[in-house]
């Protein structure tokens, strides 16, 4: 156990949810090998930065990774240090609810005084520090009372694509930063809406992070989601028994496909918040790529191998194919063996629409 663990005198496990399919970075991302497995920023993979944020707090014997089936023997071979027991398998991909609820059920078998961060493998932060520093502030919160904590990231622009937290009044304060209580969730808005939220200066970015004690979250699951609490105290009698595997896909295929967002957050009382900066990005398209990396004079993002004549503003990843490029601009173009995608920078949202179109043509080949 590392020094910073000891220190505390609570156990902390570190659960990161890396069973996600990243339909918007098609075609690179696919079923087997999504965009947390995927080195999209920098030479690692979104997995390996998550877990390298972590690995100054913590220690491989507290760090825990839910993955889908399909997902599974990548993350295995990715990394090796992770305990087997720690690898949790699900079944089916149910959303973030049953996930989560999967990760507390286990984690509480192991230490019933645990507490959980819960953390998506596939965010960019480049305030490494800032990141420890509240994520350590807030699991101390979580010992303070029954709380279900969140970190909202301060905006900077009139985002659309992100849901938002509005920030109510001061609960607390911890190692000098303050808590707030979360008036509200809301969901990602029009353009209009962003920049009043802006403006207000009492809107955060929702950042998908979550912190509690373990007790505390199975207690908010048995008042506010008491169907997936059911199924989740029918599993904990043949947790490490034969007939494990079984029952939890039967558990799966009954459970309702769910966000902890909708499940819980948004209807529970004692919902706090701390506000982040921290550099964080969640990498959402391929878009945030372009922001996110460096460029060239003309304002291009390329890797592999490009040759562009007049064009300006595009991002190109093509490790396999030499791609040339004449007069165009704000393009993303990504070449895979077997697949190419052309679209417009303001469109790369979109991406996900094509991976729809794919699965209803039955194209399994590029899934």
């Amino acid at each position: 156990m590392t020094d910073s663990q000891m220190e505390q005198d609570f156990p902390i496990y570190y659960v990161i949810m890396a069973g996600g399919r990243g339909t918007r970075f098609w075609p690179r991302s696919r079923t087997r090998k999504p965009k947390q497995l995927l080195d999209i920023i920098g030479p690692q993979t979104m997995l390996e930065q998550t877990i390298d944020r972590i690995l100054p707090l913590s220690d491989w014997d507290h760090i825990v990774v839910v993955t889908e089936i399909s997902q599974a023997e990548a993350i295995r071979k990715l990394l090796p240090r992770l305990k087997e027991s720690h690898l949790l398998i699900e079944p089916l991909g149910k959303n973030t609810a049953p996930c989560i609820g999967l990760a507390a059920l286990i984690v509480f078998q192991w230490d019933p005084k645990a507490s959980m961060a819960i953390l998506p493998a596939d965010h960019f932060i480049s305030k490494m520090e800032d990141f420890q520093k509240t994520l350590q502030t807030a699991l101390e919160v979580s010992r303070k009372g029954d709380f279900l904590i969140t970190l909202g990231i301060k905006p900077v622009v009139p985002e659309t694509g992100y849901g938002y937290l509005e920030q109510g009044k001061k609960i607390m304060e911890q190692r000098g930063a303050a808590v707030w209580e979360v008036k509200a969730f809301h969901e990602k808005p029009d353009q209009d809406r962003a920049k009043v939220m802006l403006q207000t200066g009492t809107f955060f970015w929702n950042s998908g992070m979550f912190i509690w004690s373990v007790s505390t979250v199975l207690k908010k699951m048995s008042q506010w989601t008491p169907d997936l609490y059911r199924e989740l105290m029918a599993l904990e009698k043949v947790y490490r028994r034969p007939g494990w595997d079984q029952a939890l896909r039967q558990a799966y295929e009954r459970m309702e496909n769910i966000s902890i967002d909708y499940a819980l957050m948004e209807r529970s009382d004692q919902v706090v918040m701390l506000q982040a900066d921290f550099g964080w990005n969640d990498v959402g398209s391929w878009e945030a790529v372009y922001q996110l990396e460096g460029k060239d004079g003309e304002g291009n993002c390329f890797k592999g191998s490009v040759l562009a004549l007049d064009s300006q503003g595009c991002l190109v990843d093509s490790p396999d194919k030499t791609v040339t490029l004449i007069g165009v601009q704000d393009l993303v173009i990504v070449t895979t063996p077997d697949a190419v995608l052309i679209c417009p920078r303001s469109r790369s949202q979109d991406v996900k629409k094509i991976v729809e179109l794919l699965e209803k043509k039955g194209r399994e080949d590029l899934l």
